[in-house]
């Protein structure tokens, strides 16, 4: 009995384990090259620094005010902020709706 038939006997599989036991065969093994460079990716996202910025007392007491809404500390919330917009995924709600109500006009 070979190792995968004794898998099979002992072990339930859901449908999309089923499906990677079934096609096995096409994986291909990772190399350590590319390995030690996912690693390092991972390790850098990891990572994380202080910083020190100056901003307006009424837009750091809507943060706070924010972030109470949000459940969140306020520093988690800034980091989150300052992340989505340097990866582009903050987004504007007003050019949503816009874009929203044109498309809804044609």
């Amino acid at each position: 009995m070979n190792l995968k038939t004794k898998r099979k006997a002992t072990t339930k599989l859901d449908s999309s384990e089923q499906k990677i036991e079934e096609n096995a065969d096409l994986y291909r093994p990772v190399t350590k090259k590319k390995l030690q460079s996912v690693e390092a990716i991972i390790e850098r996202t990891r990572k994380s620094k202080n910083i020190n910025i100056r901003v307006s007392e009424d837009d750091l007491e809507k943060l706070r005010h924010r972030s109470r809404e949000e459940g969140l500390p306020y520093q988690t919330l800034a980091a989150s902020i300052l992340h989505k917009y340097l990866t582009n995924r903050l987004v504007d709600e007003n050019a949503i709706r816009k874009t929203v109500e044109l498309l809804r006009s044609d």
